[in-house]
């Protein structure tokens, strides 16, 4: 499956279950207009009892695993189809967001087929990476940077 399809069936899915996220990290980079590319998607939720849920159901919708790979207190799960190419890790907390709520509101919307899905700006995904300080991070930040740049006129 490519990425937009990969796309339309996690939002078809988080529609269905009204779990409500933010698409953040390379593929937000990518949709935003960068040249990178990533394996998986990661989307920022508000981790209570009832999104918890929602995450399940829509972990069984799109014939995914859902599992827990670090330590419960961290607020990370992974939902993993290998059969279709799909991994999809949602935060409770990311690095340099202060709320989901925040991210939220500098979010745009992108359409995939009859669903979408809040896109997180740029701005939030380069700050994201800077302060996670991870090798992978520090490497793609040049070139979200001069995507940036591109977009409000700097060269």
């Amino acid at each position: 499956m490519d990425a937009v399809s990969l796309l339309e069936s996690i939002a078809k899915a988080f529609k269905e279950t009204r779990l409500e996220v933010v698409l953040i990290g390379n593929a937000a980079a990518a949709l935003d207009g960068a040249p990178v590319t990533t394996d998986d998607f990661d989307f920022m939720f508000r981790p209570t009892r009832t999104n918890i849920q929602k995450m399940r159901s829509a972990a069984r919708l799109l014939g995914a695993a859902l599992s827990q790979p670090e330590y419960p207190i961290s607020k990370f799960y992974r939902m993993l189809n290998e059969q279709v190419g799909l991994q999809v890790d949602m935060m409770g907390v990311v690095d340099g967001v202060k709320s989901f709520e925040s991210l939220r509101s500098r979010a745009g919307e992108v359409s995939f087929g009859s669903a979408s899905l809040l896109v997180a700006d740029l701005k939030d995904v380069i700050r994201s990476k800077k302060i996670a300080g991870r090798e992978k991070d520090r490497a793609v930040l040049p070139v979200l940077e001069r995507t940036l740049g591109l977009k409000e006129g700097r060269r």
